[in-house]
């Protein structure tokens, strides 16, 4: 299933419209989140922040006028139907599992885990439990991607053939970052093996991954890489290529293309605004983002409204469990891939 639930909370009627939510977890996307559910989006009521470390969540607490409430009473709290986990990667299969237990509607930032078997094993309870989900890949929701996802979807580009996406941070995350962050594919491709799903709308069925250290060399002695290619088969016959760098020197670079026999569709880069200046010497445009907040905030409001969506009118999770499995796998194929130096069937893995 895909985290399907017409039906919590309701018991006849008019599907409820006030959900009241908790987050768990208040470092920088914790508090964008809660920051975002307190003034942005109508039909939330942000009740209670909860955090390991006090301070932050008196801080959160303290900009959104929400209560500070330890994790366990997040979790037993009957005011509280819905909860945000923004918590580290490696707490999240407990998060999950808790909520599910108290039958709580979950939002979880990305990834569930860099275990498989620890995916499986989070989102089994989610199902089991038959409570909404949704995992976090947020770049589903901004409007430049999603108008590729609907040219395919309508089939304006015609029948499918090459997906092109180029994902490239402004600069590489320091080195004891990299270490515990599960690797390039675990922690950043993974947006855009997601992004490849979501567009194409046809599993992936075998990746290849060729990768380098071209941009800091403390990176590869933490046994990762920096500079990836990923090329993607789908059921379908589409191919999909990802290029990805932990640094461009000219700021977040985010470009999707869809091309096909009747067209192409494309999602560019937005300048920092809109002015640019052209002499018959030079033209002269406003540099990108830096931020990936500045980039994709709109993606992050529009993530939550859909959420609203499916919570009070049912149907099928935005982003639900068999997507939070089907990235993770991808990125686990990929990673096999440049380790073994071969295509992986996608069978392989999962």
């Amino acid at each position: 299933m895909s985290g399907r639930d017409a039906g919590f909370g309701v018991t006849s009627g008019p599907a409820v419209e006030e959900r009241r939510i908790g987050v768990i977890g208040c470092g920088r996307i914790g508090r964008m989140h809660a920051s975002i559910l307190a003034r942005e989006i109508p039909g939330f009521v942000l009740v209670a922040v909860a955090d390991v470390v006090p301070a932050a969540a008196e801080s959160v607490a303290a900009a959104t006028g929400a209560q500070v409430r330890s994790i366990d009473e997040i979790f037993t709290s009957d005011d509280i139907d819905t909860v945000a986990i923004c918590t580290s990667t490696d707490t999240h299969v407990d998060m999950i599992e808790r909520a599910a237990a108290a039958g709580k509607a979950i939002f979880c930032e990305k990834p569930v885990s860099l275990n498989l078997a620890l995916v499986n094993q989070a989102l089994s309870a989610v199902e089991k439990a038959g409570v909404p989900f949704m995992i976090g890949f947020n770049r589903r929701f901004d409007p430049g991607h999603k108008s590729v996802r609907d040219a395919v979807a309508d089939g304006a580009v015609g029948d499918l053939h090459v997906l092109r996406i180029t994902s490239r941070d402004p600069a590489p995350p320091p080195p004891e970052y990299v270490a515990v962050s599960g690797g390039i594919f675990l922690d950043m491709i993974i947006h855009d093996f997601d992004m490849a799903g979501y567009v194409v709308g046809s599993p992936v069925v075998e990746v290849f991954a060729k990768g380098a250290v071209r941009v800091d060399p403390r990176i590869g002695e933490a046994g990762d890489v920096d500079t990836a290619v990923t090329v993607m088969t789908h059921a379908d016959g589409t191919l999909t290529t990802i290029d990805n760098s932990r640094e461009a020197v000219y700021g977040f670079d985010q470009r999707v293309e869809a091309f096909g026999s009747g067209g192409v569709a494309v999602s560019d880069n937005p300048s920092a605004h809109a002015g640019w200046r052209r002499t018959g010497e030079q033209t002269i445009a406003q540099p990108l983002p830096w931020f990936f907040l500045d980039r994709y905030m709109d993606s992050y409001r529009n993530e939550w409204k859909a959420f609203h969506t499916y919570l009070t009118e049912g149907g099928q999770s935005p982003c639900g469990t068999d997507d939070a499995r089907a990235c993770t796998v991808a990125a686990l194929a990929a990673g096999m891939s440049l380790r073994e130096g071969r295509p992986i069937k996608i069978s392989e893995v999962s």
